[in-house]
């Protein structure tokens, strides 16, 4: 029984998983706006006629909040709060014929390359005219800014080639276009991802083309920042490297997923590379860019991880020394190569060992976090929460890694906006200073 009227045309777009997720939905509301339908992402009024889920399938922890949230917003049908459910993004791409089994009361499933069709049931147009006009879900002075679709690399380990399908790069042309239509309305960061950066343009231009995607969005006007996530370390194209340094709007800052140290562990995972790579390209990248940050991802507890691989990987962070570093515990998934494998690690081990690197990594924050006090830093603030104005230095990230905090009572600033900011105290992920006039 309907307890209140719905706005038919009203439309709830619920975002769940990473940042290449968060692009298509806000894609998907553009294309929703510029057919008159009201949008709202992630709304808390349930007063919409339509809910959207954009689901994520990467590990079970994702798997399963995706899962619990199409129940929800079905229930919700159930009992009148919604008129329709559909669901799209990589769970459903993955799991569409299970879905449709288990919860029926969802109206649609689409894959993650069928907006067209997804439009189309809405009774909507794809409007091909509208490249780069997305509704932005982040503070506007920032954008995720992606690249490239699917992946073509073998590792054992990972569903995203089984949900994103092959690697496809966007032409430089539409992505500077659409970089123009960003900065017009206030983006003044751009954070290029993809499943692969490494692999831009081999599809399209023969070549690893990064270097001249990153000239041509640089000189795009009103672009202060460009930072680079999810690069793959073999075949990385250092000519990038070449183009961060002549360009002070590309941030000293490269986000690598490398996964693991030893050479068992590599081999198996598929990843197309060694230790003694792996040591020389971090230094290599290190010695081409002085003062650059490197963020890093690993796997904990994959199949076959001894308690000797687990204490090489924790002696190669300590002798490393990443900037920022995070880590999964293992999760087995269906179809891929390593599922093959015996999934032998037990769950307490996983966890003990992703415990572990994380004390580690604290430790090392907190030494290089000590050695930025008393410097200067440009800041670009993003929000402001309880007494303080918070932001991040070039050399971080949106929600991964250190924020800048300053005083609101004695330090006034502009959220989107630039200042130099002395650091004055250091805490293991957070940057406390005063913004210097």
């Amino acid at each position: 029984m309907k307890t209140k009227t719905l706005k038919k045309n009203k439309v709830n777009v619920v975002t769940l998983g990473c940042s290449k997720n968060i692009v298509d939905s806000e894609v998907l509301m553009g294309q929703l706006k510029a057919n008159n339908f009201i949008v709202e992402h992630e709304s808390t009024k349930d007063d919409s006629g339509i809910v959207i889920i954009n689901t994520c399938g990467f590990i079970d922890n994702a798997k399963q909040e995706s899962i619990d949230t199409i129940i929800r917003y079905a229930n919700a049908k159930k009992q009148g709060l919604v008129d329709k459910v559909y669901v799209t993004g990589c769970l459903s791409e993955r799991y569409k014929p299970e879905l449709e089994k288990e919860i029926p009361n969802v109206d649609a499933y689409f894959g993650t390359r069928e907006l067209p069709r997804l439009l189309k049931t809405l009774k909507a147009d794809y409007k091909h005219e509208l490249v780069g006009e997305r509704l932005l879900t982040t503070p506007h002075h920032y954008s995720y800014f992606k690249i490239s679709e699917g992946c073509d690399r073998p590792c054992s380990f990972c569903a995203i080639p089984l949900m994103r399908g092959a690697h496809t790069s966007r032409p430089i042309e539409e992505l500077v276009k659409e970089a123009k239509h960003l900065s017009k309305n206030g983006t003044k960061e751009l954070m290029l991802i993809a499943q692969d950066l490494t692999y831009y343009g081999l599809d399209i231009y023969k070549k690893r083309n990064l270097a001249e995607l990153l000239k041509n969005l640089s000189d795009v006007e009103g672009i202060e920042w460009i930072r680079l996530h999810y690069a793959f370390p073999s075949g990385f194209p250092m000519d990038a490297l070449d183009v961060m340094n002549e360009r002070s709007n590309i941030c000293k800052y490269l986000d690598m997923p490398l996964q693991h140290i030893t050479d068992d562990m590599l081999k198996s995972m598929r990843r197309g590379t060694t230790k003694q790579k792996t040591i020389n390209l971090v230094n290599q990248i290190r010695d081409k860019v002085p003062g650059i940050t490197l963020r890093t991802t690993l796997i904990a507890g994959y199949p076959g991880e001894t308690a000797k691989d687990h204490k090489e990987m924790l002696e190669w962070i300590e002798q490393t020394r990443f900037d920022r570093l995070g880590i999964f515990a293992y999760s087995h998934e269906e179809n891929t190569h390593a599922y093959l494998l015996k999934d032998n690690v037990p769950a307490k081990t996983k966890q003990a060992r992703t415990e572990a690197v994380m004390a580690l990594q604290q430790g090392i924050s907190f030494e290089l976090n000590q050695q930025k006090v008393g410097k200067t830093y440009k800041v670009l603030f993003d929000k402001k929460e309880g007494d303080y104005f918070i932001g991040r230095t070039e050399f971080d990230s949106p929600e991964v890694d250190n924020e800048v905090l300053v005083k609101a009572d004695t330090n006034f600033v502009r959220v989107g906006d630039f200042a130099n900011v002395k650091i004055t105290s250091a805490e293991d992920y957070d940057l406390y200073g005063e913004v210097m006039e």
